[in-house]
């Protein structure tokens, strides 16, 4: 970008300063200042260090299409929107007086009902609307207290703050406006020196307390969960996110049952009681016994539990009919009759059409109004009017006519305009500001700052991470220092605090232990691969068509090992090349490259928040690059060794991560005995595909060199035995030896180790099944002799051999489906629901 541009720049941004408000104040005076100074070039840089942090820290949103999801990266504008110390006060304020009416008006639609009875709000406005449930009247009143509340926000053309909704429901942003913070903090520290930024973690202190307090038991060390509807959830980084930073429990619906009408959550060491519920879950998804009964994400008997008082829950079930946009008609009354106060924050005009007054002025005025349905789906957009054909404006007309009840005319705001950077040059887009407050000690804690959002294009009214805005981080500017607090654990500020060892849920631990089984199986499959296409052999004509013998008894082996059947045990006449590529980038062929790394990612992206950051760096990448580059790209057989070795470079990452940054828990118990399992299967495997047959001759020693290759053993072999290869050796190195990493008798006796660790009911007169089992596997490899093993006859195959092979292969797979009939008991989860960062418009 050259000097004219950041000339273009500037002037950009002066014509944007009164818009967003900055008055003549030293600190906004030196920002300013400091954002022209940077120029164009420089905010560019920025923003792609921005991006680059932010992908590194696996910062997600998920865009729903009409038949997929494409789990994009999260984008962040570099340019701040600041919020003067004087304004803030203003807005803080009516966040609070808002939360605190929002309050009043669930407790009474759940209780008495007066402002129905006396006629303050039309029955039909409530009674109509989706989001109110008949079940959950009568509650105690500690359980029908608003928690957290939230408000989208924009600035009119005339400076102006309007309200345009509500969130009161499972409000989303929170953990998006904290990582905001840390990214921008980060690259645009020399300009946070120069002006006093109201930090952010007092608010998270305030939620945390606010959800201690609601424990109806255990208050000085509630269990507290966060209830999310899994990893398709548009949020879902934000559920893990806020879970590792609030040291709470990610739990999903199936996660979660009720026993003697309390809470409990299935760990892999039996039940645990759960005392609050943060959930993330639409409420009619909450508890398919009372409410939705087609819900998969919720807990059946939820509701009971709650309405027994014992398990506090934010925020409560039926808040979502106080998002009713039929309300923001009636809330200057509701104000007046509750509170006795003006709103210091009004709502954009707004009218209700089952009322025949308001209803005709929507109509007559529709080329002027954003028209919406009460009820919050996807299938109900806003609508603006000066947008519609003649034809779509009759539809509409004929729609609110039959169904008034269900439709709100809202006065299309013409939103002032944020300095946004795109493309490398500063833009005015439409912004909306989402605030939080959370309810502690009988009082709203508004977070100072947000979550800020600028439309991807000009002149677009919906500002929604769905249809690409940019979010922003947004800055308090404060009249004073702000001391830095150091952010609070959920127990009682003793001397010390005793270390929290989180309980492992079902789910959590069926995803961990694939983890492992899936590394293992793209380790053994990566070694074989490179072992095969490194040999001079298959290269041998040019034109990828091998002569050597062996070469195909590799093949074969590659695909017993992988199980991608038929493969190169299939019918003659396969293409060596499509078959080798099909190995590395079909995702739908099972045992492939591709498809193990997805299910790989699949499985940790499920336990995003049980990860070290620098851990879910190397998936993340390994996951990205094979998509890229692999995947996404036109490759022939012939270049695919530089490509393995980048991936066993990935894996051994992840393996050294893992051993370092994971305490020696249930997750890593969990994730080593997944990998000690399938290693062992894999080995088998290897071993009676490479093996078993007699081979003679040169054969025979290419054969057991390529084993040693793919197993990792073959310098072993040489720095131990000094001699050439001889097969009682190999097997002895590759099945009995116990100190060997990579034998079979190490993977079972590891096996053995944490078995015993793991809680399972037994008696002294009967062993449970999964250590049977693994008992049985260790006594016959210990008891075996190599050279009995080798007995040959004319068969062509070593019969003892692939007898105790074939036999300890069954048990390990018996002993597969013990561990997950034991451990992780729980249904598999299809579909999706819950809290979004919704169009704000």
């Amino acid at each position: 970008m050259n000097q004219q541009a950041n000339q273009y720049f500037d002037t950009r941004l002066q014509s944007f300063t009164d818009l967003e408000a900055l008055p003549e104040q030293s600190d906004k005076q030196a920002f300013r200042q400091r954002l022209t100074a940077l120029g164009g070039m420089e905010l560019e840089k920025r923003r792609r260090e921005i991006q680059h942090l932010l992908r590194e820290n696996g910062v997600t949103y998920t865009v729903y299409h009409e038949s997929s999801a494409d789990n994009r990266a999260w984008r962040l504008d570099p340019v701040p929107l600041l919020i003067e110390d004087d304004e803030w006060r203003l807005i803080e304020q009516g966040l609070q007086q808002r939360a605190m009416l929002m309050n009043l008006l669930l407790q009474d639609l759940y209780g008495e009902q007066r402002v129905l009875k006396q006629g303050v709000l039309p029955p039909e406005l409530i009674f109509g609307h989706q989001g109110f449930y008949p079940a959950c009247c009568g509650m105690p009143v500690e359980g029908r207290n608003l928690t957290v509340y939230a408000a989208n926000l924009a600035r009119g053309s005339q400076g102006r703050l309007w309200v345009l909704n509500d969130q009161t429901q499972a409000p989303s942003g929170m953990g998006y406006s904290l990582e905001n913070r840390n990214v921008a903090g980060r690259v645009m520290a020399d300009l946070l020196s120069d002006i006093r930024i109201r930090r952010l973690s007092p608010f998270m202190t305030a939620l945390q307390r606010a959800l201690t307090h609601l424990a109806p038991h255990h208050k000085d060390e509630p269990h507290i969960a966060i209830l999310t509807p899994g990893s398709l959830n548009e949020t879902y980084f934000e559920h893990a996110y806020l879970a590792a930073k609030l040291g709470f429990t990610l739990a999903q619906g199936d996660d979660l049952t009720v026993r003697d009408n309390k809470l409990w959550l299935r760990t892999i060491e039996g039940l645990q009681p759960v005392d609050v519920l943060l959930r993330r879950v639409d409420d009619g998804f909450c508890d398919p016994l009372e409410l939705r009964g087609n819900s998969r994400l919720g807990i059946p008997g939820l509701l009971q539990v709650v309405r027994l008082g014992n398990v506090g829950i934010a925020n409560p079930l039926g808040a979502g009919v106080l998002e009713n946009p039929g309300l923001l008609a009636f809330l200057p009354g509701l104000g007046r009759y509750f509170l006795n106060e003006e709103l210091r924050l009004p709502s954009a005009a707004s009218w209700w059409c089952g009322q025949k007054k308001e209803r005709d002025f929507v109509i007559q005025n529709l080329s002027q109004m954003a028209v919406k349905c009460i009820h919050r789906s996807a299938a109900h957009r806003t609508v603006f009017g000066h947008q519609l054909s003649a034809e779509q404006r009759q539809v509409l007309i004929a729609a609110i006519k039959a169904r008034p009840h269900l439709y709100v005319g809202q006065e299309q705001i013409s939103f002032s305009t944020a300095p946004t950077l795109i493309e490398g040059e500063i833009h005015d887009r439409q912004a909306v500001f989402r605030g939080f407050a959370v309810a502690v000690d009988g009082e709203y804690h508004v977070m100072p700052g947000g979550l800020t959002r600028a439309a991807a294009e000009k002149d677009q009214f919906a500002v929604s991470n769905q249809f690409g805005a940019l979010s922003k981080d947004t800055w308090v500017v404060s009249e004073a220092e702000q001391p830095y607090e150091q952010p609070q654990r959920r127990r009682r500020q003793k001397q010390y605090n005793p270390a929290i060892s989180e309980p492992l849920t079902s789910r959590a631990a069926d995803n961990i232990f694939w983890v492992g089984r899936h590394f293992e199986r793209l380790f053994t499959a990566t070694g074989l691969l490179r072992n095969i296409l490194d040999m001079p052999a298959f290269y041998a004509n040019g034109d990828g068509v091998d002569k050597a013998e062996h070469i195909p008894l590799l093949l074969r082996a590659l695909t017993h090992v992988t199980a991608s059947y038929p493969g190169f045990v299939g019918a003659a006449g396969v293409d060596l090349n499509q078959e080798i590529i099909a190995l590395f980038k079909d995702q739908q062929r099972y045992g492939s490259l591709a498809y193990n790394i997805e299910a790989f990612f699949q499985s940790a992206f499920q336990v995003r928040d049980l990860w070290s950051q620098d851990t879910w760096r190397c998936i993340d990448a390994l996951h990205k690059y094979w998509g890229e580059q692999i995947v996404g790209q036109t490759i022939s057989s012939t270049g695919l060794s530089g490509s393995l070795l980048d991936l066993n470079m990935s894996l051994g990452a992840f393996s050294g991560l893992t051993a370092e940054s994971m305490t020696r828990e249930s997750g890593w118990l969990m994730l080593n005995l997944g990998r000690r399992l399938e290693r062992a299967l894999v080995l088998i495997a290897l071993l009676r595909a490479g093996l078993v047959h007699q081979h003679q001759g040169a054969t025979a020693y290419l054969m057991m060199e390529s084993v040693l290759l793919a197993a990792d053993s073959f310098n072993i072999y040489q720095h131990r035995y000094r001699s050439p290869l001889h097969l009682p050796l190999v097997l002895e190195l590759l099945l009995v030896d116990e100190k060997h990493p990579y034998s079979l008798l190490f993977q079972l006796q590891s096996l053995q180790r944490m078995i015993d660790v793991f809680p399972m009911p037994g008696s002294k007169n009967h062993l449970p099944t999964e250590r049977r089992l693994i008992i049985k596997c260790c006594a016959a490899i210990q008891l075996c002799t190599p050279t009995q093993l080798l007995k040959e006859d004319n068969s062509g195959v070593y019969q003892a051999l692939d007898k105790l092979l074939g036999e300890c292969t069954d048990d390990l797979w018996l002993l597969a489906d013990a561990i997950s009939r034991r451990y992780f008991n729980h249904v598999p989860l299809h579909g999706l629901a819950g809290d979004g960062l919704e169009e704000a418009s």
